[in-house]
């Protein structure tokens, strides 16, 4: 009955969510893209097939980006499976492109209505579902139950925020969290967590963004950059509203420390990038884009006014972790929880980051204790410890080392992962 009224509810809002995903495909044209697969209508056909199905869901680009080292792993192990994955964002489905093999399918996540979620089941028939980090949803837990579709968690993770949201709707949480086949836990505190909710937690896996190798060519061509720069360079990386702003006010009247190093600031949400734009030169500084810079880089482009550089491109943040020298780490100076340091870290580029890191909380810590990342209270320590940091060249190259021994040590969370999906999930439950 519970799950009756959120059914209700999640019917109620198709419209909502048709209008939504049609404004956002204005920034966003990927977002217009097969609208009506989130209802669980497809034209895509899908053809017979010798081996298993396995559906691998991975919300956004982060995710997705997560996952190929897991999808390798289970390739090798499965070496006649047909990979289904399914995404929320565009940027995730355009990343997933890249995951793809002769065969493989590819379709936006259903929204959570029971409708959708059958006419989902029913079209791609998986044999085994595997749903990452936090993406639980009641009707398509339940659905997968009913069909006898194994349905796991993996690299799961649960902040006490989530939890404690998660305990005030016990009524649904609980049941999906307890239907599930099996989870994974990035983390022991995640295990305890999840266990809480009911979660039949198998291990701990460690977290799979550790084993996401940076893309070399751009790491490359960013740190040839870099070492062509007259001045030390410090980002912003995938900065949150409200955050850009009140770097801007800081460094507008600290013109000693901005006029020392080079910013670059990449706001997380590409939607945001005019946005942004128009905030630096509000405050009196020239704009330099990356989508202007061209193949010489940033440092050939000349202004007559104090310049920050805006990263207004996807899928290239190993190439500005590769010019910059230390990074702030957004979404940590509101409470956000933070972005995802780890990239940062194989990258060799040392963090700043605040207070705000629940997201992320184990690898906060852990960067912190391997010396691979500072913490501070506020956005104006931040810039203070970042420019000391990149001024500071025998500080700065023991950070780096320590980013890069930091990431390299908690490798291994894919093979890991595959090994218990392949020997705990598929051997023993499809072949009941």
């Amino acid at each position: 009955m519970t799950r009756w009224f959120y059914s209700c509810l999640m019917w109620l809002a198709q419209p909502l969510l048709k209008r939504k995903l049609l404004r956002r495909s204005v920034m966003e044209p990927g977002y217009g893209q097969c609208i009506e697969e989130r209802f669980g209508r497809y034209v895509q056909p899908v053809s017979a097939h010798d081996g298993p199905t396995v559906w691998l869901h991975a919300v956004s680009l982060g995710e997705t980006r997560a996952v190929a080292v897991l999808v390798t792993a289970l390739r090798q192990q499965l070496p006649q499976m047909r990979l289904l994955l399914t995404h929320g964002t565009a940027t995730g489905r355009a990343e997933g492109l890249k995951l793809l093999q002769a065969g493989d399918l590819q379709a936006w996540q259903p929204w959570d209505t029971p409708g959708a979620v059958q006419r989902f089941l029913k079209h791609f028939k998986p044999d085994l579902g595997i749903l990452m980090e936090t993406e639980v949803w009641p009707n398509l837990v339940a659905a997968c139950q009913r069909g006898r579709v194994p349905l796991v968690l993996a690299n799961a993770r649960l902040s006490d925020k989530s939890l404690r949201q998660a305990q005030r709707l016990a009524w649904l949480a609980r049941p999906a969290f307890a239907a599930l086949t099996a989870v994974w836990a990035q983390t022991p505190l995640d295990a305890q967590r999840l266990q809480s909710l009911g979660a039949k937690v198998q291990g701990v896996m460690g977290n799979l963004k550790f084993d996401a190798a940076p893309n070399a060519d751009q790491l490359a061509l960013g740190q040839q950059w870099r070492a062509q720069m007259a001045r030390p360079v410090v980002m912003f990386a995938s900065s949150r509203e409200g955050e850009e702003l009140a770097l801007l006010e800081i460094l507008g009247h600290a013109p000693r420390d901005a006029a020392n190093v080079q910013w670059l600031i990449v706001p997380r949400h590409p939607q945001r990038f005019d946005a942004v734009a128009a905030l630096i030169e509000s405050h009196g500084f020239t704009v330099q884009r990356r989508s202007s810079w061209g193949p010489a880089g940033p440092g050939a482009v000349a202004a007559e006014k104090p310049a920050i550089w805006l990263g207004d491109s996807l899928g290239e943040m190993a190439l500005y972790y590769g010019m910059a020298d230390v990074t702030l780490l957004g979404g940590s100076f509101e409470p956000l929880g933070g972005q995802n340091l780890i990239e940062a870290a194989a990258c060799g580029c040392p963090v700043v980051m605040g207070p705000h890191t629940f997201n992320f909380a184990e690898a906060a810590e852990q960067a912190l204790a391997a010396g691979a990342a500072l913490r501070v209270v506020n956005l104006k320590q931040a810039q203070t410890a970042a420019c000391a940091l990149c001024l500071d060249h025998n500080r700065l190259e023991i950070a780096r080392q320590a980013a890069q021994r930091f990431a390299q040590s908690h490798q291994g969370a894919a093979q890991r992962l595959a090994d218990a999906l392949v020997r705990e999930i598929f051997h023993e439950t499809l072949r009941k």
